[in-house]
């Protein structure tokens, strides 16, 4: 039978680890810039790009469809993805985008997972400290990473469903950094196939865009692009055509 659960709003979180309240400190470094550190990154990253590259498609039976559309930009980016696969997610990204290394917010909750919170920070992760001082810190990074050329990651929806056929609403305010420094997109939609072999899908990644900020203000910048990129993912899940997963809402026999 397939697994189902329930929910009961799109911000659920099924994905709830040990230390999920982990807080960072406000004056935590988003980028190290010592030799050590960028050698242990270094090291890290690489190892994990050939763990990712197996493990994507062995165990997620991962595959691209549109990656060479980031090669239609020479600078920075940002990439906005459906966030259905608790693992996969680190990952996807990463591959998606090579020979470029990608850089990912995250919630400081990931850094309560066990072993993988631990090398978050060599991987690129750039965590939301909610204090002023802290969000100033992140939006510096993300300036320099995105400056430096390297595609910029972002789940919109925040927490993770696995192996969700649709798309949660998520609100514009992720999309004030694209919009800020003018910048252009790509979403990035898991689309869910049935496999004619093996009882979990095939996970077919849609790559789109470049989607560019228009309009006369930041706030309506980030608003064109969210529409953009919303819409692209709603019209990429209709090519799924399998719910390993069923989500249901409490009290409904409907499933989404």
């Amino acid at each position: 039978m397939r697994n189902v659960r329930y929910y009961k709003d799109f911000t659920d979180d099924f994905a709830v680890s040990r230390n999920q309240d982990i807080k960072l400190d406000e004056n935590y470094e988003h980028i190290k810039t010592d030799f050590l550190s960028k050698i242990s990154s270094a090291v890290i990253y690489f190892l994990a790009i050939v763990f990712s590259s197996v493990y994507l498609k062995l165990f997620l039976h991962v595959k691209f469809s549109g990656k060479e559309k980031f090669k239609r930009v020479g600078g920075g980016f940002f990439i906005y993805g459906n966030h259905t696969q608790s693992v996969g997610d680190v990952f996807i990204p990463a591959i998606a985008a090579l020979p470029r290394r990608i850089y990912t917010i995250v919630s400081p909750a990931n850094y309560g997972i066990p072993v993988i919170g631990k090398i978050l920070r060599p991987l690129g992760a750039l965590p939301i400290i909610p204090t002023v001082k802290g969000i100033k810190n992140l939006e510096a990074a993300i300036k320099q990473r995105a400056e430096d050329n390297h595609p910029i990651v972002i789940y919109p929806e925040a927490h993770v469903w696995d192996y969700y056929t649709g798309i949660r609403p998520f609100p514009d305010t992720s999309f004030k950094y694209p919009a800020r420094l003018n910048m252009p997109v790509f979403s990035m939609t898991a689309t869910y196939k049935r496999s004619k072999l093996l009882k979990k899908p095939v996970i077919d990644v849609k790559i789109d865009g470049p989607f560019y900020p228009e309009g006369e203000t930041l706030k309506g910048k980030a608003a064109d692009l969210h529409n953009k990129v919303y819409s692209s993912m709603i019209n990429r899940t209709k090519e799924s055509n399998y719910d390993y997963i069923e989500y249901k809402k409490e009290n409904s026999a409907e499933t989404v």
